[in-house]
């Protein structure tokens, strides 16, 4: 029987939930979820003024997760925002896009039927029967890659370096940017995914108030809309067998994608594409760099590396939360939800549940099973996972190849975002082999 009162955190916990310094400040954030799994799994979020933020259901266990993630008619993308947001940024996008919700609309703020109409329209570029055509490709880039590592050896922030740049070059490459642009297209994704965070954001202030990064965000996405309004043209005159190309001539229900909606699947590739990655890169890094033991043991065994990959995807959780929104009344964990009630899918607490994950803040390489939702899960789950995967496996055959040991060269830290995040910095010293 589900219970009628809301389980209310207190303020100081609402705002931890919703503070992207938070996110920065890993260990004691775990350690909330970890309390309120405990005392309220699923919880009403209210930080007691509707005008920073409305309030919403956090759901802290996996299989709440699992459960909301699956049931997309239940739970809805729309009418609200996907993405964790203030009220004023809330505001702002219904002003910059004339009435949405949704400063980009894209393959996330879909839901049926439109979703996967236009996820079929890219989907068989991302599976593993093509992506298995340009590992040659890829294979290089990350030769390239690691190369540059040695060269700026032997201390370095791998972040800035590595992680960064490679999954960006791999996805550019995919979509048709070309290399010259790629600086851009992460100062951009830096933009709109490091709002809160003045190392992120390029803006060189520190404290931001919301309304700064709502317009460092905005202006992110009117760059982004303009650059791609130029691809088109050019795809469109001169199609190639690329993703650019493909969305450009893309055709739904008999007609041309609108513009709105063919720039947020451009921004949703180039941005989403690499930044997880990215993350992921460096968390696997990261837990290496802090086990000699298992460095030496994987670059031994490279059959370890497809758990390394995983378990570095789980540890790190790059997305840490979608927004649902409930299209009817209904039941979470025991819990009653009513209709148009907001809740916060929290991947990094549900990937951090021990109830599925034994010592869950462990690097642990041959966790198995590792059924993880870093990912999503349901007909929302990452179009890209099979190439973090495959971008991931590679990198890592490259560097135990030409890396003979690995350390810590300093505190790595972490990005302060409610949303994306993950390592900013992992200064790294190194032996080549």
């Amino acid at each position: 029987m589900a219970t009628q009162e809301r389980p209310a955190v207190d303020p100081a916990t609402a705002r931890e939930v919703i503070d992207p310094q938070s996110y920065a400040d890993w260990d004691p954030l775990l350690d909330t979820f970890d309390r309120l799994r405990e005392e309220a799994p699923v919880a009403w979020i209210d930080s007691g003024d509707d005008a920073v933020h409305p309030p919403f259901w956090l759901l802290t266990r996996y299989d709440d997760a699992m459960r909301v993630s699956k049931d997309n008619s239940t739970f809805l993308n729309n009418p609200r925002t996907v993405v964790f947001s203030l009220t004023e940024g809330i505001e702002f996008a219904k002003a910059f896009s004339g009435g949405s919700e949704h400063m980009v609309a894209s393959l996330v703020t879909f839901d049926a039927p439109i979703h996967m109409k236009y996820r079929k329209l890219t989907q068989e570029w991302f599976m593993p029967k093509n992506l298995r055509t340009i590992e040659d490709e890829i294979r290089a880039i990350a030769q390239a890659t690691v190369q540059r590592m040695i060269d700026a050896g032997p201390e370095l922030d791998f972040c800035k370096i590595v992680s960064a740049p490679y999954p960006l070059h791999v996805v550019m490459q995919i979509l048709g940017v070309p290399e010259e642009d790629e600086p851009r297209m992460l100062t951009l994704t830096q933009q709109m995914f490091g709002g809160s965070d003045e190392d992120l954001n390029q803006s060189g202030m520190k404290d931001l108030p919301p309304e700064v990064i709502t317009q460092i965000v905005a202006g992110a996405v009117r760059d982004f809309e303009a650059y791609f309004a130029k691809l088109t043209a050019q795809k469109r005159a001169n199609p190639t067998g690329d993703v650019a190309s493909t969305i450009a001539n893309a055709v739904v229900d008999g007609a041309p994608l609108n513009d709105r909606d063919m720039m947020g699947y451009y921004i949703i590739v180039a941005a989403a594409g690499h930044d997880t990655t990215s993350a992921s890169t460096a968390g696997a890094m990261l837990a290496l760099a802090q086990d000699p033991e298992q460095w030496a043991k994987v670059k031994a065994d490279r059959s370890l590396l497809p758990g390394i990959v995983e378990e570095a995807i789980r540890w790190t959780t790059p997305v840490q939360h979608f927004m649902r929104t409930a299209a009817e009344d209904t039941e979470v964990g025991g819990q009653r939800i009513a209709k148009g009630d907001w809740l916060m899918i929290n991947y990094v607490a549900a990937n951090h549940d021990p109830a599925v994950f034994e010592q869950p803040r462990r690097f642990d390489a041959a966790r198995s099973p590792n059924r993880h939702l870093a990912f999503g899960a349901g007909a929302h789950q990452c179009l890209g996972l099979h190439l973090a995967r495959l971008e991931m496996r590679i990198l890592f055959e490259t560097l135990l190849d030409r890396i003979e040991t690995v350390e810590l060269a300093g505190p790595p830290a972490r990005s302060k975002s409610t949303f994306v995040g993950g390592l900013k910095t992992l200064p790294l010293r190194f032996i080549p082999a």
